[in-house]
């Protein structure tokens, strides 16, 4: 006994003596790294007095609002420093795995914007797929962000950046690039990674939240998943705590992330550019039901097929010669799956003759269908501004948008700039108020002259 005592007493010494080792190793792996990123930022200010400021931006070529306000960005960003007399040098983390033409004829189709190749660098990511959702079938939220943590490494040992700009909400790549580069960070955020919100919807086991067999569980998933989130909750206010500036896009979600982070972000709404818009005529309009969303889960196009299918059975006459137009991008096989459900479902609703898809739209077309619609619908829950909402007002459609988020703190003033509502019925019964109403078409010129000119770092100072 007294031997196997002594032996065990020696193993301690040795594993804390690993520990240690192991730890050291650790360490001085970090200050190899930190030097020589350290290193190269110092060689290359040197060859190249210009400031690099790097956006990072892994899904740049897409089409939703949060592109708009990348390209906006690179855009503002090259005003503000010529303002200065300062020269700048403007990148984009990128792992789309497209061509910097591809990049930016994507940019001026979908958004009039023009990039030239002086305007914005890319620089490739090839390990985007760890941030991918499919990745992390479970533990999702806590996956994708240690996923950031590696591409943002990745970013960092690619081109170490002397500000670092985050506009896509990946708040763990924070901490990475203070450790590994010391450069400044900011960040825009559209929408908080969890939000209290969430983390009430959880406990109140709202559908959608927990598993369809939570309740039959006796609830313990439900208060797994609610200790899983505020533990995420914590880690996440810890990693935003180490940006420098951080620009929220409307006041919803500067409030969450205010009591996520602390501090006092600053309000900047993203770039609504409604002068084309607003020149638009509001006659002759066409009964049609306009929606403008990607096809994301999120946006919740199955409950406008529901609604509009509720406005054709309760309203027949009425809905007789409407129409319900899904226009969006689709950005992977995903997204493609998702559309196909949506027609199946529209299908059993029996109102597919009714409804129309345009897929990866361009500009011209997306305009032309903003001047043809009367009446224009917003699902998301918790949409953290609404730059569509903005979009339909300018372009004089009456639209009828979720009743949280975005649109209900900043944009919709409801009766005289649009409408709220929640559920299929009351979008129901919303459309059925709009359809004819030319009265309401006065929405463009009470919200559309508001955004003009708005941009996305108009109010900032790095």
């Amino acid at each position: 006994i007294n031997a196997e005592y002594g032996q065990r007493n020696r193993s301690l010494p040795t594993m804390f003596a690993l520990i240690l080792y192991c730890v050291a190793c650790l360490v001085l792996l970090w200050l190899v790294v930190r030097l020589s990123l350290s290193a190269r930022r110092r060689m290359r200010r040197f060859d190249d007095a210009r400031t690099l400021v790097a956006f990072f931006h892994p899904y740049s070529h897409g089409g939703g609002g949060g592109e708009r306000v990348l390209w906006r960005a690179v855009q503002e960003t090259h005003a503000l420093f010529a303002a200065r007399g300062a020269r700048v040098r403007v990148a984009v983390y990128t792992g789309d795995g497209v061509s910097a033409a591809d990049m930016r004829a994507r940019a001026l189709e979908r958004f009039g914007l023009q990039l030239s190749s002086d305007d914005v660098e890319f620089v490739p990511l090839y390990w985007r797929a760890w941030v991918a959702a499919e990745r992390w079938p479970r533990f999702t939220l806590l996956g994708q962000s240690l996923g950031s943590m590696l591409l943002a490494a990745e970013a960092a040992w690619r081109a170490p950046p002397d500000i670092f700009v985050d506009s896509m909400g990946y708040a763990f790549s924070f901490p990475i690039l203070a450790a590994l580069v010391g450069c400044r960070i900011a960040c825009y955020v559209h929408y908080p990674t969890i939000s209290t919100d969430m983390l009430d919807a959880v406990a109140e086991c709202r559908p959608g939240t927990v598993h369809n067999s939570d309740s039959s569980a006796g609830g313990w998933r439900r208060s797994a998943k609610l200790i899983y989130y505020r533990l995420f909750a914590r880690l996440y206010g810890a990693v935003g705590s180490c940006a420098q500036l951080v620009l929220c896009n409307s006041s919803w979600t500067s409030a969450h992330i205010a009591a996520l982070w602390g501090g006092s972000p600053l309000v900047v709404f993203p770039p609504c550019d409604t002068r084309a818009l607003s020149q638009l005529p509001l006659a002759p309009r066409e009964q049609r039901v306009l929606s403008v969303a990607q096809f994301r889960p999120e946006k919740d196009h199955a409950l406008q097929l529901r609604a509009f299918a509720l406005l054709r059975e309760r309203h027949a006459a009425a809905a007789r010669d409407t129409t319900l137009v899904l226009l969006g991008g689709m950005r992977n096989d995903g997204d493609r799956a998702r559309v196909d459900a949506l027609r199946k479902l529209a299908h059993s609703l029996g109102i597919d003759e009714h409804v129309e898809f345009l897929l990866n739209v361009p500009l011209d077309e997306l305009q032309s269908e903003l001047g043809r619609a009367s009446v224009g619908l917003h699902t998301m829950w918790n949409e953290h501004f609404g730059i569509g909402v903005v979009e339909l007002m300018a372009a004089g459609v009456i639209c009828v948008a979720h009743n949280s988020g975005g649109p209900r703190t900043d944009i919709v003033d409801v009766g005289k700039t649009g409408f709220l509502a929640s559920t299929a019925d009351e979008y129901c019964d919303c459309m059925f108020a709009c359809i004819g109403n030319a009265a309401c078409g006065t929405t463009r010129h009470a919200v559309g002259g508001a955004y003009v000119g708005r941009t996305l770092l108009g109010r900032c100072v790095w």
